[in-house]
């Protein structure tokens, strides 16, 4: 308990002390209702394990000048970072307010249609509140996309929790309710804000904040709109809230899981856990009780699994490829292999992987989504690069995300300084790196933590029928990237 209250208290002032403190911190736990567990470990060698293979790059691309997914001191001083790199892919749009110490993207990006057709954007502008005060920005953004070369902001949802929602901003695009809980990299109180966004995207309408989330930090939001759940890896807490009438949400259950985020099959019966218990990987959880809206519902685990190449696992999300079921993970940040402890270049990145729940209580991971930069045998030689010794940044995943649950062809995954990196899983054993897209890197005021560079951090949007991706950089904003040369297949 000390260790928490420590972290709290110096929420606004240390965040690479904070995660690592709080992290490090985290005690597994199964709920009171839960079951004997399956666990599996899958061994892969850290050292040794593959990038990614990339595919060519087309017509109009500026390619990276060395080393997958690196951003070396060279290209700064030549001037090759400022105008950024990309590889079937260009900008369309975007959205960079002028900045003092340039902290204007989040952890999230959705994109929503309401019932007249109008197209919207929503996206968070907090990495760590209050910051982002400085450069006038606060709260979850919301924008009218009907030009998207020129997004227009047309409202600011400063209720408590989006104000700081953390990495918890999720929608249904079934329900049409955006939701959020009030968090911080260690917890904060569990208010849960809920808007219904369905009449008119430009102007969401709050529909309650209330304070049943327990504890903030992550969530989960069931397809239907109607069940979320607030997660708080460092209190292992995990809440389940009835808000299927979302004036008057009502909790439904509670249980004791080191739950990072999480990702709701979309029938509602399977919750996709990213765990940093013990072991840290991933738990499957049977929810159906939950989804049934039984009394005093029970929660099983069906299995854990976890990877020799864990750092901090951030989000599992469930999919089908021609009828097979897989889930997509991806982890956060570098460890030293030693933990759950955040390590500036450490040794040990999990990047993100694919992993087969034919058998979902024995998952196996079939292949890895990683760069050449992640890879053991190449840290040293990035550890000088800008950005690189930013503990909470560097060369490391964040999050990822897909089109479709159903037949997804490619993953876009955030990598923060390497910039959104999408990925052709329709061959998931033997995914390929398609395109990419480093934006330009602007000069800040501010150069700690780290100097400037991409920060790209956001769970990413999509537009498939234009073949749009919309996600955020912490330091530059929101920006909307077209997928060329028949890369997005």
């Amino acid at each position: 308990m000390l260790k928490k209250t420590i972290c709290v208290s110096l929420s606004a002032l240390l965040l690479p002390t904070l995660i690592a403190g709080c992290l490090g911190g985290s005690e597994s736990g199964s709920g009171p209702n839960t079951s004997t567990r399956t666990t599996s470990s899958q061994a892969v060698d850290g050292v040794n394990i593959s990038a990614t293979p990339q595919g060519r790059c087309g017509p109009g691309s500026r390619q990276e000048t060395g080393m997958q997914g690196r951003v070396s001191q060279a290209d700064h001083d030549a001037g090759l970072a400022a105008v950024g790199f990309t590889c079937n892919t260009e900008l369309v749009g975007s959205f960079s307010p002028e900045t003092v110490i340039g902290t204007v993207g989040g952890f999230k990006v959705e994109r929503y249609r309401d019932k007249a057709g109008r197209d919207c954007a929503y996206y968070d502008s907090t990495l760590l509140y209050p910051t982002n005060l400085l450069d006038r920005e606060a709260g979850v953004n919301v924008f009218d996309m009907s030009d998207p070369t020129q997004p227009v902001r047309t409202a600011r949802l400063l209720t408590p929790a989006m104000l700081s929602p953390h990495e918890s901003l999720v929608l249904s695009q079934e329900g049409g309710v955006l939701a959020a809980v009030l968090g911080n990299p260690a917890f904060g109180p569990g208010v849960v804000d809920i808007y219904d966004v369905s009449e008119d995207c430009r102007t969401p309408v709050l529909k309650s904040s209330t304070p049943l989330g327990v504890f903030g930090h992550e969530s989960g939001l069931s397809p239907d709109g109607k069940t979320f759940y607030s997660a708080s890896p460092s209190t292992s807490t995990l809440v389940a809230l009835d808000i299927s009438n979302p004036s008057i949400p009502r909790p439904l259950w509670s249980g004791q899981y080191s739950s990072h985020g999480l990702s709701i099959s979309a029938d509602g019966n399977r919750a996709y856990v990213a765990s940093l218990g013990d072991p840290s990987g991933m738990i499957v959880l049977d929810v159906s009780e939950i989804q049934a809206r039984k009394t005093d519902p029970q929660v099983r685990e069906i299995s854990t699994l976890s990877w020799d190449t864990v750092s901090i696992p951030q989000n599992a999300i469930p999919v089908t490829i021609k009828g097979k079921p897989y889930v997509i993970e991806v982890d956060e940040y570098a460890t030293g292999g030693g933990g759950l402890i955040v390590s500036a270049n450490g040794p040990l990145v999990g990047a993100a992987r694919v992993i087969d729940i034919s058998d979902e209580s024995k998952p196996t991971v079939v292949s890895n989504l990683r760069l050449a930069v992640h890879n053991q045998a190449n840290r040293e030689e990035i550890a000088n690069d800008p950005g690189a010794q930013n503990a909470t940044g560097g060369y490391a995943g964040h999050y990822c995300n897909v089109p479709t649950r159903i037949d997804p062809t490619i993953v876009a995954c955030s990598m923060i300084l390497s910039g959104l990196r999408i990925f052709d899983i329709r061959n998931p054993e033997r995914p390929v790196e398609v395109a990419y897209f480093n934006a330009p890197v602007k000069d800040r005021m501010l150069t700690q933590p780290a100097p400037a560079s991409n920060w790209a951090m956001s769970s990413p949007a999509f537009v498939p029928e234009r073949k749009e991706i919309w996600y955020t950089d912490g330091y530059q904003g929101f920006f909307v990237v077209k997928v060329t040369n028949n890369a997005w297949k």
